[in-house]
């Protein structure tokens, strides 16, 4: 019996050759994923918000009562010493009267001037009835102590001369009111004849600090109400940055906490610390309609003051506050991570198939997570894993 002729196994090569790839054919295709390896880092959690600077202590420089000021000279950016005058005060201005109002006025003197002399001849006449009740009570206390009155009289005369003491007090005052209504009318007369108060500077408003003008609210002279801002000052170098934070991450901020203060304009970041956490927490709305519970964070910076001279208050920062930061860290990208009746999962590459693997997650970074227990590194793992993988599946990696 001979053997098969080469043509033979020929075509029997070739038939197992079209076979194999039939099979291939219907194989399905890898599924293509983004992969990253599992490594040791430096890690950092934080929380990012944006801050503003503000000077600490800052003054806002009023009126305590409704006065006039003269022009203010200082700019915004002028240095200021402590106790420097910063703003005069003047008595407010009278108004300036018309045709009208100034007769007006004159009438009213004339009136006050009557009013006074009436009141002077009530005083003369309250004067004699004290007088005279003085004298009927000497006589009719001589006429009781010799038996020719009773008690009754002479008690009675004693009232008289009370009553007539007091109408001459009252009188008296009538005067004096007089005598005063009769000065403001004329001073009114006098004051809007001269379209001036003509009273001199009555305060001076000085710098508690020493710093510099950070704003001027009122430039121009003229009349200013209680409390109305006029100026403000403090000191730019004592710089701090206030930052609102969700009420669940300032429960992780505490005083000493660092804080690395970015997106200032500067080259490199800038270094703070924190140095009060504000008990009370402010209701916000987000720009997304969201009610947001928030907590203001006050930082102090730590890196010298030539580092960020250019900084002023009301400028807009990123803050950073680490909450947690380790040299040393075994992690992946948190895209990796899915979530599994066990817990964490990721999925792995060996030998270009996709296997399920549980971990055990610790701190989480922005993209990066701490894997605890689960990996070792060097581990390839598949980066947001879609519904086509699945475990044992054939998988074409693409390192991301």
């Amino acid at each position: 019996m001979t053997g098969p002729t080469r043509r033979q196994i020929l075509l029997i090569i070739a038939a197992l050759l079209t076979a194999a790839l039939v099979v291939y054919s219907f194989l399905p295709a890898p599924v293509p994923v983004r992969t990253a390896r599992a490594e040791y880092a430096p890690l950092r959690e934080t929380v990012e918000e944006e801050g503003e600077t503000r000077v600490d202590q800052q003054y806002v420089i009023s009126s305590p009562v409704a006065a006039f000021i003269r022009r203010i000279e200082l700019d915004a950016g002028d240095p200021v010493r402590r106790g420097q005058p910063l703003v005069q005060l003047e008595a407010p201005r009278a108004s300036i009267l018309d045709v009208r109002a100034r007769d007006e006025a004159s009438a009213r003197v004339a009136a006050a001037e009557a009013s006074l002399e009436q009141a002077r001849e009530q005083a003369r006449s309250a004067q004699a009835s004290a007088e005279l009740a003085d004298a009927d009570l000497k006589r009719i206390q001589a006429l009781f102590e010799s038996g020719a009155v009773a008690r009754r009289d002479l008690d009675q005369a004693r009232a008289d001369a009370s009553q007539a003491d007091a109408n001459l007090e009252a009188a008296r005052a009538r005067v004096e009111t007089a005598r005063a209504e009769l000065a403001a009318a004329r001073a009114t007369l006098k004051s809007a004849a001269k379209g001036d108060s003509g009273q001199p500077v009555q305060q001076v408003l000085l710098s508690p600090v020493t710093g510099w003008v950070l704003a001027v609210h009122r430039r121009s002279e003229g009349f200013v109400n209680p409390g109305e801002p006029i100026l403000e000052v403090g000191d730019i170098r004592r710089l701090q940055v206030w930052t609102d934070v969700l009420s669940q991450d300032a429960v992780r901020i505490r005083t000493g906490t660092r804080v690395s203060i970015d997106g200032w304009g500067g080259d490199v970041p800038l270094e703070a610390v924190v140095s009060r956490v504000e008990p009370l927490g402010v209701t916000e709305v987000s720009a997304l309609g969201v009610e947001e519970q928030r907590v203001q964070i006050v930082a102090d910076f730590v890196s010298p003051p030539e580092m960020w001279s250019g900084l002023g208050t009301g400028y807009r920062v990123l803050s950073r506050f680490v909450i947690w930061e380790a040299e040393r860290v075994l992690q992946i990208p948190t895209g990796a991570l899915f979530r599994t009746q066990d817990g964490w999962s990721v999925f792995t590459v060996e030998q270009d198939r996709a296997h399920r693997k549980p971990v055990t997650v610790g701190r989480r970074a922005g993209l990066a997570a701490q894997v605890l227990s689960g990996l070792s590194e060097g581990e390839v793992v598949i980066v947001h894993p879609d519904t086509a993988v699945e475990e044992g599946v054939r998988v074409e990696a693409r390192p991301e």
